[in-house]
C-alpha cells in the first residue's frame, strides 16, 4: 500500500477512519532519543484506513504528530498497514472518523536529510563509482557508508559538495513514480540497494531526481532540490573496509553554523583573541599546560623525596611502626614510587593518591601498601573492600585502584588499632 504521506509529503493534516484500536505499551526515550532511561508509555495501537504519518522505514525514522489531539509516539509499518502508537487515556472507536496532524518541523528535517542523501549518493556513484551500502539519519548529523577502503580526501568532499549545491540552486525536480517490479522495462533504471521488503505488495515507489538518478525508496521527499536549501559534507572517516561520510542538509546546516558561531564567540572571550588567533592561542595554552605539568611533577617528586628523607633521618628507635600519607593532587603513581624508593624498609606504609578531595565519595585514586607480608595480606583486601577498589598483592607489596575515599579514616583507624602498644601486667597502674 502507498500511504497518503507517500502520495503527498507536504500534507499536514488529514481526516481518516479508524480500522482497529488495541491497548499497548511502549518503551520511549523521548523525541530526541537523548535520554538513556526509557519511559513506559501506556496507550493504544491504532490502525487507520490511511495516514499522513510516515512509518519508520528505508533508513528514515517515523513521523510524530497527533490523532484527535493525542500524541503519536511511534509509527511502524506492518504489511500494508501503518500501526500508530497513540499515548491516550481512552480507546478510539472502530469506524470513527479522526483527525491526523503532522509534526511538520520533524517531517521537513527528515525530507531534507533523506533527499539530500539520495543526491550525495548519486554524485559519489557518478564521480567515483562508490556504492552507498547503508545510511543513517541521526538526530543531529547523518552519514552514508561508501563501499571503498580508501579514505576520501577533503578535496573530493568539496567537489561533491559543490556539485550538490549547484544542483540545489538549479532546483532540479524530484518526482515519485509507481512502477511494477515484475515489469523489467519500468524498473530497469531504478537503483534498489536494499530490495523490496518480503511483505511488500503492489507497485513499488521510485524516487527520481531529474537527470541524476532513480532510486527505489519508501521515504518522504522534497519535490525539487531547491527545498534542500544547502548541503554541507562535514568529514569522512574510515571504518574497516568502508568510509563514512557525515553531512547536514537544510535547516541542520543553518543550526550547525549557529552552533559553531556561538562556540567561536565563547572561545574569543575565553582566549582573549579573535577567531584568526584561536588555533595559535590554544597551542600556546597547551604548551603552557605541558610546561606547568612538568614542573608540578618535579615538585611532587621533590616532596616525596623530602618526606622519605625525614623518615630516613630519624633515629631507628624513633621511627613510627606505620606511616600513612594521602595526596589529592591527581592520580600520580610516580609520587608513591619515588617516596618508596627512598623510604626506610622496616616501616609499614599506607599511601594513596587521588584526583579529588579525600573525604568525597566517587573520587578515583590509587592505593599502595608496603610492609611485612603478613600485614600486607591482612590489610590489602580489607582496605580494598572499604575503599571500593580492586587490586592484588605479592610478598610485601599490595596496590590497587580505589573509588571511595570517604573511608580513608576507617583504614587509618584499623592501622592505629593494630599498631597501638598493648597493655600488659607490667605496665604501671593508671592514677584515678
Amino acid at each position: 500500500m502507498v500511504f497518503k504521506c507517500q502520495e503527498d509529503s507536504f500534507l499536514k493534516q488529514f481526516r481518516t477512519t479508524v480500522v482497529s484500536c488495541d491497548y499497548a505499551t511502549l518503551e520511549w526515550t523521548g523525541e530526541d532519543s537523548s535520554s538513556t532511561e526509557p519511559r513506559k508509555l501506556r496507550g493504544f495501537n491504532v490502525i487507520c484506513e490511511n495516514t499522513i504519518l510516515f512509518p519508520e522505514g528505508g533508513g528514515q525514522p517515523c513521523d510524530y504528530g497527533t490523532i484527535n489531539g493525542q500524541p503519536v509516539r511511534s509509527v511502524l509499518r506492518k504489511g500494508s498497514t501503518a500501526v500508530h502508537f497513540v499515548e491516550s487515556p481512552t480507546c478510539f472507536e472502530e469506524g470513527a472518523e479522526v483527525q491526523q496532524h503532522l509534526d511538520w518541523a520533524r517531517r521537513l528535517d527528515h525530507m531534507q536529510q533523506h533527499s539530500g542523501q539520495h543526491l550525495i549518493t548519486a554524485l559519489f556513484d557518478r564521480e567515483f563509482k562508490y556504492d552507498t551500502t547503508s545510511w543513517s539519519l541521526g538526530g543531529n548529523v547523518s552519514y552514508i557508508q561508501l563501499s571503498t577502503p580508501h579514505l576520501i580526501s577533503r578535496e573530493s568532499l568539496d567537489l561533491i559538495e559543490r556539485q550538490a549545491n549547484d544542483l540545489i540552486r538549479e532546483g532540479r525536480p524530484v518526482s515519485v513514480l509507481l512502477v511494477d517490479p515484475e515489469v523489467a522495462q519500468e524498473f530497469q533504471d531504478a537503483r534498489a540497494p536494499r530490495g523490496l521488503p518480503k511483505d511488500h505488495e503492489g507497485l513499488a515507489r521510485v524516487v527520481r531526481i531529474e537527470g541524476i538518478e532513480s532510486n527505489m525508496c519508501c521515504g518522504t521527499h522534497v519535490t525539487d532540490l531547491s527545498q534542500l536549501q544547502c548541503i554541507k559534507l562535514l568529514y569522512a572517516e574510515k571504518v574497516k573496509a568502508n568510509v563514512l561520510v557525515y553531512f547536514v542538509v537544510g535547516e541542520r546546516a543553518l543550526r550547525k553554523l549557529g552552533e559553531i558561531f556561538t562556540r567561536e564567540q565563547q572561545l574569543t572571550v575565553a582566549l582573549k583573541g579573535g577567531p584568526q588567533q584561536h588555533l595559535e592561542l590554544v597551542q600556546k595554552l597547551h604548551q603552557n599546560i605541558k610546561s606547568t605539568r612538568k614542573s608540578f611533577q618535579q615538585l611532587l617528586k621533590d616532596f616525596a623525596n623530602a618526606a622519605a628523607d625525614r623518615l630516613e633521618n630519624l633515629p631507628k628507635a624513633a621511627r613510627p611502626k606505620y606511616f600513612a600519607l594521602h595526596r589529592r593532587d591527581g592520580i600520580e603513581v610516580d609520587f608513591i614510587n619515588t617516596f618508596l624508593r627512598n623510604a626506610p624498609e622496616e616501616i609499614f606504609y599506607f599511601l594513596t593518591v587521588s584526583e579529588g578531595v579525600a573525604s568525597s565519595n566517587g573520587a578515583k585514586g590509587h592505593m599502595v601498601l608496603r610492609g611485612q607480608p603478613a600485614l600486607v595480606e591482612q590489610f590489602g583486601p580489607q582496605f580494598m573492600e572499604l575503599l571500593e577498589g580492586k587490586g592484588n598483592g605479592k610478598d610485601n607489596n599490595f596496590q590497587g585502584k580505589i573509588t571511595n575515599l570517604a573511608k580513608l579514616q576507617d583504614c587509618n583507624a584499623l592501622l592505629e588499632a593494630h599498631f597501638k602498644p598493648k597493655k600488659t601486667n607490667l605496665d604501671p597502674p593508671i592514677a584515678s
